[in-house]
């Protein structure tokens, strides 16, 4: 098995949305055999985008899964989403990876969400060979494509060919570390040729530069090179091979995958130059121990994806970290501390998926059918052996809507449907609002919450409405009020309700949250009745003065009062508490608070002037902003209610370009035209009530 885990491959394709991933993945199978058609994302008959809300989009949505061989050899492949609004879990998928395979657009170069996906492919500290896609597009620019690698990403691109044409007029590479011409059929295919005399003298300086690059990762072949002026090829690829897993050095293949053109190229890259899971250091578990990435270790895998099958039910994708997986097995969840039953070992083509009689060693990308307990996130292994693989962590989410059922009752089953898309999605989170009893669910974008709620639809057979999510306003004292009387006395024939309490109430430091001092000397109130007036202010305090949010940051001094032997209760002294505190409000004062996040907003450096523009309309203060290889980070404070809805908002004011990232920062007062629509809208809300 060392052997054929020695030439095996097992990669990610990454790269921004629209680059053209799945078409990569498309060409690739297609020649190695995965398939025997080209298919088209406009078409939606791509292989690895079957999901309807996938052809619907005209996008990914999910991650990919498909295997080949190529020259005998077992290549695993993960095609990854580019758009921010699916891929919160790509640590997950590089995780699972041993390679990288980053897809650039020969059209945009590096973008924002470019830059950010590549930082991603750094934290996972992952060798990668860079593919720039769609050289025969309009508006096709090699060059500038080419040294946005260095420019804006700061890697040491090492160009493997060079494109012949561009445009309508791309139909060929050169080869340069075999210095010949590799021109394209009508099929794809290739007849090497010599270097076309118009680009011959371009060519020379560029492989001169690619020598040099690649010499200067090693220091002795550096001193040879500068010694002798040549080195031979073999120096060059083992050096090339070298760079590439100390991920010093990072390669670039060009093509045009709707057109099937650079496809053998790319492979025969991925097949030289990315890790083999022999290579990848030794897996680091959450308890700081570690497995060998070997075949003859312990059995370890990691679960990176769950995906939901019409047919299967639920199927269970993960690496093999360590040791062999055979068919009917068992192993070990160590998350939840069960055994699984392993029956078969599947592999994905797409939505196909085909049983493997062979037991599967490191590396291997295998989906497991109908496991009881296995939750995304978790490892399984050898039950003699535990291990549970250190998670990566996920992105931020950014956006949360409410949910409300199309007819009114429907509330458990909306709730219920959402809840199933969570095992397969580990960047939604399903919560209820004590405030609101609000359903709220949390994503990475509005794309992703209003496909969730799609898919929901469809599986499900219930109508999800979407609406925004009430703000979680404050409220507070403005000042002091003392000597404050709740009393609360009812005779109703019988026992009667008596309760007489007296307070002082201030405010607080912001963030010092609730303080009660029980103050009471003599016995004026006895000592059981004491708890249940301060559970009375707390209760009314939850509910708020003005507008129905819960009033922070406030102490309550209760130093008197009066009781009566038979007719007070715990009952009694808590409406009296609560009667004191609202009292209290009226006389002290109460004003809104607002929350207010810090938005970090990355846009190309021309969007700047419009992003500020915009987050000052938006009642933002800027904080600062950094420039940095031609794409701004501008940080701002910014009232939650001006970007609840920001994600769109931003992605048209940049065109897709723009990214950013959001948190809870702290509350500040409320501005008075702000705060009197929210009172007003309250008021009008109990009305209707």
């Amino acid at each position: 098995m060392s052997d054929a885990l020695k030439n095996q491959r097992t990669y990610a394709l990454v790269g921004h949305g629209g680059c053209g991933k799945t078409s990569v993945a498309e060409m690739l199978l297609f020649n190695t055999g995965g398939i025997a058609r080209l298919g088209k994302i406009e078409e939606g008959t791509t292989a690895l985008d079957f999901e309807p809300e996938e052809i619907k989009r005209r996008g990914s949505i999910q991650p990919g899964f498909a295997h080949y061989k190529w020259n005998k050899n077992q290549h695993f492949l993960i095609d990854t989403p580019g758009d921010s609004n699916f891929n919160g879990d790509l640590s997950y998928q590089l995780a699972a990876a041993d390679g990288v395979v980053f897809v650039i657009d020969a059209v945009d170069g590096v973008k924002p969400l470019t830059r950010k996906a590549w930082k991603d492919v750094q934290a996972a500290q992952l060798p990668a060979v860079a593919f720039i896609n769609k050289m025969d597009r309009d508006r096709a620019e090699f060059q500038t494509a080419f040294d946005s690698l260095k420019n804006s990403l700061g890697i040491k691109p090492v160009l493997l060919y060079y494109p012949i044409g561009a445009r309508e007029s791309f139909k060929g590479v050169v080869d340069m570390l075999e210095n010949t011409a590799l021109i394209f059929d009508d099929k794809g295919g290739v007849s090497k040729a010599d270097i076309p005399a118009d680009i011959a003298d371009e060519v020379g300086p560029i492989r001169e530069a690619m020598i040099e690059n690649i010499a200067e990762s090693d220091e002795t072949l550096m001193e040879k090179y500068l010694e002798e002026g040549a080195l031979s090829l073999e120096e060059i690829k083992s050096a090339l091979k070298a760079g590439v897993l100390s991920r010093e050095l990072v390669p670039v293949c060009v093509g045009a995958a709707l057109e099937n053109k650079g496809g053998p190229q790319l492979l025969d890259a991925v097949q030289a130059l990315l890790p083999s899971p022999l290579d990848h250091p030794a897996w680091v578990g959450e308890d700081g121990s570690e497995r060998p990435s070997s075949p003859d270790a312990p059995a370890a895998c990691f679960v990176f994806k769950t995906l939901a099958d019409p047919f299967a039910g639920q199927l269970t994708v993960m690496r093999v970290l360590s040791g062999t997986l055979s068919p009917d097995s068992t192993l070990l969840n160590s998350a939840k501390g069960e055994k699984e039953r392993v029956a078969q070992l599947l592999l994905m083509q797409g939505k196909d998926q085909t049983p493997s009689k062979e037991p599967l060693g490191p590396g291997a990308i295998v989906t497991l059918a109908k496991l009881k307990l296995t939750k995304t996130g978790d490892t399984l292994c050898d039950e003699k052996a535990p291990f549970a693989l250190k998670k990566p962590k996920l992105a931020q989410q950014l956006i949360t809507y409410a949910l409300a059922p199309a007819e009114k009752g429907d509330e458990d089953k909306v709730y219920s449907a959402m809840a199933k898309l969570l095992d397969e999605d580990v960047t939604l989170t399903l919560s209820r609002d004590e405030e609101s009893a609000d359903i709220l669910i949390t994503g990475m974008g509005q794309n992703h919450i209003e496909v969730s709620a799609d898919r929901a639809k469809r599986r499900y057979k219930v109508d999800i409405l979407l609406k925004t999510p009430k703000v979680p306003y404050r409220e507070t004292l403005k000042g002091k009020a003392s000597e404050i009387q709740g009393r609360h006395k009812k005779q109703t024939g019988g026992r009667g309700q008596f309760g007489d309490c007296w307070i002082h109430i201030e405010p607080q430091p912001r963030n010092a949250g609730y303080e009660f001092v029980d103050a009471i000397v003599g016995g004026s109130i006895p000592r059981q009745y004491i708890p249940a007036v301060d559970k009375g202010i707390q209760e009314s305090s939850a509910r708020g003065y003005l507008a129905g949010f819960q009033l922070i940051d406030f102490k309550v001094t209760l130093y008197d009062g009066s009781y009566h032997n038979v007719d007070s209760s715990e009952m009694a002294f808590k409406i009296a508490g609560s009667l004191a505190f609202k009292k209290a409000c009226e006389k002290a004062g109460v004003k809104l608070l607002e929350p207010i996040m810090t938005v970090t907003v990355a846009v190309p450096d021309n969007y700047m002037g419009d992003v500020i523009g915009d987050l000052s309309s938006r009642r933002g203060k800027v904080l600062g902003s950094d420039s940095q290889a031609g794409v701004t980070e501008i940080k701002a404070h910014v009232p939650m209610s001006e970007v609840l809805k920001y994600a769109p908002d931003l992605r048209s004011m940049t065109g897709g370009q723009g990214t950013f990232t959001m948190e809870f920062s702290h509350y500040e007062e409320c501005p008075p035209q702000i705060a009197e629509k929210v009172i007003a809208e309250h008021k009008k809300n109990q009305a209707e009530e």
